[in-house]
């Protein structure tokens, strides 16, 4: 843990994020448990079956997965993965996260090109994700013993990382979102209010990437005025 952690205007800006996550998740956890007893007339994964066929991704497989709030799709393997609960549920909840998933999967057969950068990011993520506390940490370091601060503008270089893939992932969700709505309201699978509900629930679902996006940032921004500031002292 680098020492800075322990400065009192990091503290703060770490303090508003978590603060801000846990309203954000209180609220997704929320809609979702409301719209989970709104019903409709098929399940989770009659959605994702149907949505995919009608942009012909027939090829792409529809598989429940353990646990709850762990779906997602699987570019390499080419699957939608549904949680147990959106799998097999018939409400508008597990309507709105299907129809989301297969938004990427739609992206992903369409060539998106945020959604191609993303995954070109991810080795890169991982990889400067692991290294870069330790390399800030030893940073921080060398530069309060008079050294250069150089091996610390590393570490926010890699840093720096995560917060472009936090921003980068924005537009994909917003856009996996928007090919959902769009589909549900065509195929006449969720119109009028649950449309409302479905669009009410993928909201707020975004809005976690929104927080975790903002808390990229305002971290970096305080390594990078820490880089600065031990610079001027030299």
């Amino acid at each position: 843990m680098p020492v800075a952690h322990y400065d009192p205007l990091y503290l703060i800006i770490m303090g508003v994020a978590m603060v801000v996550s846990h309203v954000v998740g209180l609220t997704l956890r929320a809609k979702m448990a409301k719209y989970s007893q709104v019903p409709l007339p098929v399940t989770g994964a009659d959605v994702a079956s149907r949505m995919l066929a009608d942009h012909g991704l027939g090829s792409v497989d529809v598989i429940s997965v353990a646990g709850q709030l762990t779906d997602h799709y699987n570019p390499a393997a080419k699957t939608v993965n549904l949680s147990e609960p959106v799998y097999g549920m018939n409400s508008v909840a597990a309507a709105a996260v299907a129809a989301h998933e297969c938004g990427h999967a739609v992206q992903d057969a369409t060539g998106y090109p945020m959604l191609r950068l993303r995954s070109g990011l991810v080795p890169l993520v991982q990889f400067g994700s692991n290294l870069a506390p330790w390399i800030i940490m030893i940073g921080v370091g060398l530069a309060a013993g008079g050294n250069s601060p150089t091996v610390l503008l590393v570490g926010i270089a890699l840093f720096a990382l995560s917060t472009l893939f936090a921003l980068v992932t924005l537009p994909v969700e917003f856009d996996a979102s928007r090919r959902a709505l769009a589909w549900l309201d065509q195929s006449g699978m969720a119109r009028g209010l649950s449309h409302s509900q479905a669009k009410d629930a993928l909201r707020w679902a975004a809005m976690t990437y929104v927080v975790a996006a903002l808390a990229s940032i305002g971290q970096l921004l305080y390594y990078v005025m820490l880089f600065l500031n031990v610079r001027d002292r030299r």
